[in-house]
């Protein structure tokens, strides 16, 4: 079977920076549904289109088609005492970008430095500003559900759970107190 819209595919991969620098080993297979769903890289898909299991290829995918551009406007310094203890550096919090929080969606900030009452917190993401290398290896291809068709994700092994939903946090300028793990 062809990869196509509506397919779910499994791949194999590894993740490298441009330098051969890996990042991921890729332990367990990618498991996506294809055609536009935002559930893997455009490029990736682009990649994948039209092939069936089996094949393999190793793609370079530049930050602007990846996870943008490192922004320095989404690092932001809080007082320590905001933020739960114990903290540590790598600790990930729900939060508003700066300015008007309006219709804005909430972002992952990672807590990258601590010192005295302050800790950094950096909202893009690890890998923004990097060129990415994917090993790629297509092990499956198969008929996506009506439902994962309808929900626009894969359900089952390495696909998406349904449960309880958490709720949102908390309106406003600064970062709310969700840890996320």
């Amino acid at each position: 079977m062809k990869i196509a819209k509506n397919t779910v595919v499994t791949v194999n991969y590894k993740l490298s920076d441009a330098q051969d620098n890996l990042i991921e080993d890729g332990r367990q297979p990618m498991v996506y549904l294809h055609g536009g769903y935002e559930n893997t890289l455009p490029k990736i898909e682009e990649e994948l289109d039209g092939k069936e299991v089996g094949y393999s290829s190793i793609i370079q995918i530049e930050p602007e088609d990846a996870f943008g551009d490192y922004d320095a406007a989404l690092v932001k310094v809080e007082p320590r005492n905001r933020l739960p203890e114990p903290l540590e550096v790598g600790m990930q919090f729900e939060g508003m970008p700066d300015g008007d929080a309006g219709e804005e969606e909430a972002m992952i900030f990672t807590v990258t430095d601590i010192a005295d009452d302050k800790v950094v917190l950096d909202g893009n993401h690890p890998l923004a500003g990097m060129a990415l290398r994917f090993s790629l290896n297509v092990v499956d291809v198969r008929e996506a559900s009506d439902e994962e068709i309808a929900h626009g994700h894969v359900h089952g092994a390495h696909g998406h759970h349904h449960g309880d939903e958490d709720d949102e946090g908390e309106d406003g300028d600064h970062v709310a107190i969700h840890p996320i793990h």
